[in-house]
């Protein structure tokens, strides 16, 4: 069984969706390639020799450029079985199905990726032992799984160096090579503008920490020198993420990182923004979303204008960066609102 996994579109980052389910799919004795086309073009001849071709799709404008790259590995291979994974599959699916992709699976993808990949291993080509193919038959793996996964140290051997991808600029000017990996996965909140809400409706999964670890270590040695942790919340489990940070700086002193927690989250936990300081975070990305009391209400954020400034205060006593990100544009934003929006930006 020959697979060949794709990504279009990580913000500059080597693709973690692709990593992890390489080392499921290679335990299980499966012939792996990975291709990331933020990097690589597309590859014709592991395209015809591909059984099962699964795309990875974590974004918004990820799945848009997945598009065109599906309908030309249809082109050049239309026995292969199309698979879209991640958390913008399953919210897509029927749109996804109409383009000719045969299964979506989103939430704990990795093991409805190796329940596909046995049951096509049936016979050649995708086929099943009666000779149809899965996606006539419906599919037979869960769209959304939130079943808790015995995880596995992504493995990378196969993807773009490093160096290849986007380098954070530290204060100095010093280019810093940059990983990125995941401590969680989902969120216990219910935010309302966010896509990981209609996928794990409130549940997290946690990465063991020996496994997190591990994983860093192999991208150290492949010469990252900063570490992003793409948890969507890092304070979901403030239990497990302090002592891996704790752990992660004892082993690498010298190693920076970065990662996002909510303004709730952010004063609920205060205490611990000495920690991530002292082990060497440079900044915390927040969704801050806006400014206006009714439109954060709306979003249910679960945070205030107010809090915001406290947290900015708190942060910039210790000299930790707050990295806001903003929704500037909503059914509810009008010219005032937006020029306040612009001027407390300034402010």
């Amino acid at each position: 069984m020959n697979v060949l996994l794709i990504s279009t579109y990580e913000m500059g980052r080597q693709p973690f969706g692709l990593a992890s389910p390489a080392a499921w799919l290679r335990e299980a004795g499966v012939e792996v390639r990975c291709l990331d086309l933020s990097i690589d073009s597309l590859n014709r001849e592991a395209v015809q020799s591909a059984d099962m071709v699964g795309f990875y799709v974590p974004m918004h404008m990820g799945t848009r450029m997945t598009v065109p790259i599906i309908e030309q590995v249809r082109r050049i291979n239309p026995q292969a079985h199309l698979c879209c994974f991640g958390l913008y599959a399953p919210v897509n699916a029927a749109y996804l199905h109409g383009l000719g992709v045969d299964t979506v699976l989103g939430g704990e993808f990795e093991a409805g990726l190796i329940s596909l990949v046995e049951r096509l291993s049936v016979s050649s080509n995708g086929r099943t032992a009666n000779g149809s193919t899965a996606s006539k038959n419906g599919q037979l793996e869960p769209l959304i799984s939130l079943d808790r996964q015995d995880f596995l140290v992504p493995d990378r051997n196969s993807l773009p160096t490093l160096d290849k991808y986007a380098h954070l600029i530290s204060e100095n000017e010093r280019h810093l090579t940059v990983g990125y990996t995941e401590a969680s996965r989902g969120c216990k909140h219910l935010c309302r503008h966010c896509p990981i809400v209609p996928v794990y409706e409130g549940h997290f999964r946690i990465v063991p920490r020996d496994i997190v670890l591990a994983d860093i270590r192999q991208q150290v040695a492949a010469g990252a020198e900063h570490i992003t942790f793409g948890d969507p919340d890092f304070f979901n489990g403030p239990g497990h993420a302090i002592p891996l940070i704790e752990a992660l700086h004892q082993e690498f002193p010298d190693l920076t990182y970065d990662v996002t927690i909510k303004i709730e989250h952010l004063l609920k936990h205060a205490q611990h923004l000495e920690t991530l300081k002292e082990t060497g975070c440079l900044f915390i990305t927040s969704a801050v979303e806006s400014f206006d009391e009714n439109i954060l209400t709306i979003f249910d954020k679960r945070h205030t204008k107010a809090d915001l400034e406290t947290v900015l205060k708190l942060c910039r006593e210790i000299d930790l960066l707050l990295v806001p990100t903003f929704v500037p544009f909503t059914p509810w934003t009008t010219l005032a609102e937006y020029r306040h929006f612009l001027a407390e930006i300034v402010r």
